[in-house]
């Protein structure tokens, strides 16, 4: 299970400075699911980084996710772009400061242990209901094996599991275990226009506390595209809030405040540069919230953790994929499978190609029996029936 390893990313603003290694982990077919789910490319889009949930312990923090499509370093590339989010834009706005108490009512500190990646990460979210139910970015929970939230307005902390996700279009709902009598986030009805003055608050603070990052909207019904540092691994997202303020890792799925306090976004994605971030409509999340919430699971909306069979594998043209590594103690390591086995059928679909793992895995849950089949070191051919296991979040 490889890693590439990168030098140490300078920190853009006055906070956080980290070592961020990109884990090959989330290859294909490590979960099921497949890959991160990604919308039909759009005009006029422009490149963005992720505000991407920050190391919770410094110096070092991995990053990935199901399907192999991790939350890596984004680079800001062209586009269309908008009045005072270019060239200087972080000179253009104002640094971020501290939030207020009444900023902080309903507003939460996420922080995830990646078991199966060896980090740790951080973000926000906001408590939607007074028995514990919360609304963040996907990729501030992507990869996650443990999560524990903490309430800023008490201190109270919570261990939490997700109730569902939607990688498509960036929306998680978790659920505190045990939690009453939260106070919940004041929702604006009524939107924000272009000019409006703004407001990030998120888990981008230091020691001092939650940052409260100033700002003014810029346009709105954007679409972006984020890429890794390549240029690779392209995502879009549509229909946000570009807002000119100082958000920053970790700020994710925190809220964006309008002038009346009320909150009209989520948090959700920066420019490396800085001064330029965005925003998905709180409408547009909460309608995908409650989706999660009644049950939906489709394409796009996913219920739950996803199975785990506990493989990570490489393409190898025709005749199967190739496993680059098993994680111990999983389902596949208890069935034989090792580094080097070449899987050939799950369930018995042949499998031709990397795709096709993730691809059968996914109408799979955790607790299914299924039946591998591969070819092992020695060239000899094998099955074992496994039962999936529960996979780290998506």
């Amino acid at each position: 299970m490889s890693e590439t390893e990168q030098a140490p990313v300078p920190p853009t603003h006055r906070r956080r400075t980290r070592t961020v290694a990109i884990s090959t982990l989330g290859a294909l077919g490590i979960a099921a699911g497949g890959f991160y789910g990604v919308h039909a490319a759009s005009g006029g889009t422009t490149t963005a980084v992720r505000s991407l949930a920050a190391p919770a312990t410094d110096p070092t923090v991995v990053l990935g996710g199901r399907g192999g499509y991790g939350w890596d370093p984004r680079t800001l590339g062209g586009g269309t772009s908008t009045p005072g989010t270019t060239g200087s834009a972080a000179d253009s706005v104002a640094a971020a400061g501290q939030a207020t108490a009444a900023q902080l009512v309903g507003v939460v500190d996420i922080t995830t242990v990646l078991g199966y990646e060896g980090g740790e990460a951080a973000g926000t979210g906001m408590v939607l209901t007074a028995d514990g139910e919360v609304l963040t970015n996907n990729h501030v929970v992507e990869g996650a094996t443990s999560i524990t939230v903490t309430v800023l307005s008490t201190g109270q902390s919570y261990p939490a599991t997700v109730v569902g996700t939607d990688p498509t279009d960036d929306v998680a709902v978790l659920q505190l275990a045990g939690a009453s009598g939260l106070d919940a986030v004041a929702v604006d009805d009524d939107g924000v226009a272009v000019g409006d003055a703004v407001t990030a608050v998120g888990n981008a603070g230091d020691e001092a506390g939650t940052a409260a990052a100033a700002g003014t909207v810029t346009a709105l019904d954007q679409s972006i595209t984020a890429t890794d540092e390549s240029g690779q691994d392209a995502e879009q997202l549509t229909g946000l809030i570009g807002i000119a303020a100082d958000v920053e890792a970790g700020d994710s799925g925190g809220p964006l405040y309008d002038a009346e306090g009320e909150v009209a976004g989520m948090d959700t994605a920066a420019s490396s540069t800085g001064g330029q971030a965005y925003a998905i409509p709180i409408a547009t999340a909460l309608s995908i919230a409650d989706q999660i919430t009644s049950g939906v699971d489709d394409a796009t909306v996913h219920q739950g953790y996803p199975a785990f069979l506990g493989i990570s594998v490489q393409a190898t043209g025709a005749g199967g994929a190739t496993v680059a590594g098993v994680v111990d103690g999983g389902p596949a390591d208890q069935a034989g499978l090792a580094a080097g086995s070449v899987v050939t059928a799950i369930d018995g679909v042949p499998i031709t190609s990397a795709d096709d793992v993730s691809s059968v895995l996914a109408g799979h849950a955790p607790g299914d029996p299924v039946s591998v089949t591969w070819t092992d070191g020695s060239g000899q051919p094998r099955t074992a029936t496994v039962t999936l296991a529960t996979g780290p979040a998506d």
